[in-house]
């Protein structure tokens, strides 16, 4: 527990003593919801959506899920980081157990993206969207589900890598297609039959239906998952990424 809680508090240090990844992982989301959102909010008609609701406020969920998506990735990136400096090296010779690594640098990354996500999330209202204390009760369990599961991502790809440049090629591999095919920036109910099963097997799919029915249940397609199958495939897919994550550390050291 010592040394999860070491590894937690260095990575949540590290990243605040770093305003421009503080800036970063935060802002350009924030650009990206205003120039997006904006622009299309005219031109796009939500299928089945009320009158009054416009896709700056549908992609607000999709918005939230990028932020952590990003922000939870990419703190991983510190494995490798910490692998150069030697640091990682020094950890795994300590007499503590891999779960306690592993753990450790999950929950610090995963802590900073749903920390950048709650930021956002307190926007919501300037967006038109009041879901109530239940509401938000839910944005933010489905937020701390996703940043987990996203960050064990994350961590099994950088434990293998060793160059920062390979790290950002292989998520850039995985996490666009990831986000797009979520039903982020269009409803998969209007999506062909194909790309339909491909985000209904998407785990970051269920991000975005789950922030969804918590802050604007109107834009929910009929027949979408309901917030209990949304919070448990996302608390599966949190298991087997943390699973993967300690045989993944279990079976090979750092160089």
């Amino acid at each position: 527990m010592s040394a999860m809680l070491t590894l937690w508090e260095r990575d949540i240090t590290r990243f605040f003593r770093d305003k421009p990844r503080v800036i970063g992982g935060l802002v350009p989301p924030i650009v990206f919801w205003l120039l997006i959102g904006g622009g299309l909010g005219t031109s796009i008609r939500l299928p089945g959506a009320p009158e009054g609701v416009n896709f700056l406020q549908f992609f607000y969920a999709g918005t939230l899920v990028l932020i952590v998506l990003f922000t939870s990735i990419f703190a991983t990136i510190s494995i490798i980081e910490d692998r150069r400096e030697g640091f990682l090296q020094s950890v795994l010779v300590a007499p503590v157990s891999r779960l306690s690594i592993v753990l450790g640098k999950v929950l610090g990354s995963s802590t900073v993206g749903l920390g950048q996500g709650l930021a956002f999330l307190l926007l919501a209202g300037a967006a038109g969207l009041h879901p109530g204390l239940a509401g938000y009760a839910q944005a933010v369990a489905v937020l701390a589900l996703a940043s987990l599961g996203l960050t064990g991502l994350g961590f099994c790809i950088a434990w293998v890598l060793d160059s920062s440049q390979g790290f950002h090629s292989v998520m850039n591999l995985f996490l666009i297609p990831m986000w797009m095919l979520s039903g982020a920036l269009f409803p998969a109910s209007g999506a062909p039959r194909f790309l339909q099963w491909v985000i209904a097997a998407n785990p970051v799919s269920y991000a975005v239906t789950g922030l969804q029915r918590a802050l604007l249940p109107s834009v929910v397609p009929e027949g979408a998952a309901s917030m209990g199958v949304c919070l448990a495939v996302l608390a599966g897919f949190s298991i087997v990424t943390l699973a993967t994550c300690v045989f993944v550390a279990s079976r090979r050291d750092a160089r």
